[in-house]
């Protein structure tokens, strides 16, 4: 049984990583690198509650109400249950002695949602298939979602840090 502590110290793993993966989302856009937009995300969530799970073009989707803040709060939710599912595979212990290879493993492991999921319930099509150049896409959310497993491992290694 998993203890308040526990739960609480996954959701900080889980939105730390997220963090840092905004934070080079961040960067790459001070580069003058496209990324995502999570507007759109809230707006497929908000659809998604309405019952209609694929659209042709999610960015000409009628807007749903406060789409930009649906879409950082399923953001967040969604990398804290990443981490809680990585949790669940390594063990509890892995918060206490994390470990960078399975966090990165899992990180990558979890492109298959934008892959597989997210882009064609978008419009996008499978592994981006739609999109004006789906291999460039698809290496941008491999990347992305690299970055999102070594934050895994630097969320959990910083709470893990002897005080």
């Amino acid at each position: 049984m998993l203890s308040t502590q526990d739960i609480a110290q996954v959701m900080l793993v889980g939105a730390g990583a997220t963090a840092f993966m905004d934070a080079w989302l961040l960067a790459l856009r001070r580069l003058g690198i496209p990324t995502g937009d999570l507007a759109l995300v809230g707006r497929w969530v908000g659809h998604l509650a309405r019952g209609h799970f694929v659209h042709a073009s999610i960015a000409k989707a009628r807007p749903i109400a406060v789409e930009r803040t649906l879409g950082w709060l399923t953001h967040y939710v969604v990398g804290i249950a990443f981490a809680a599912s990585l949790v669940a595979l390594q063990g509890i212990d892995w918060l206490q002695r994390p470990t960078l290879l399975p966090a990165l493993a899992f990180g990558v492991a979890t492109v298959v949602m934008p892959l597989f999921v997210m882009q064609p319930a978008m419009g996008s099509g499978f592994a981006a298939a739609k999109t004006p150049a789906p291999i460039k896409t698809c290496l941008r959310s491999l990347a992305n979602h690299a970055v999102f497993g070594a934050g895994l491992f630097f969320a959990a290694s910083a709470l893990a840090w002897p005080l």
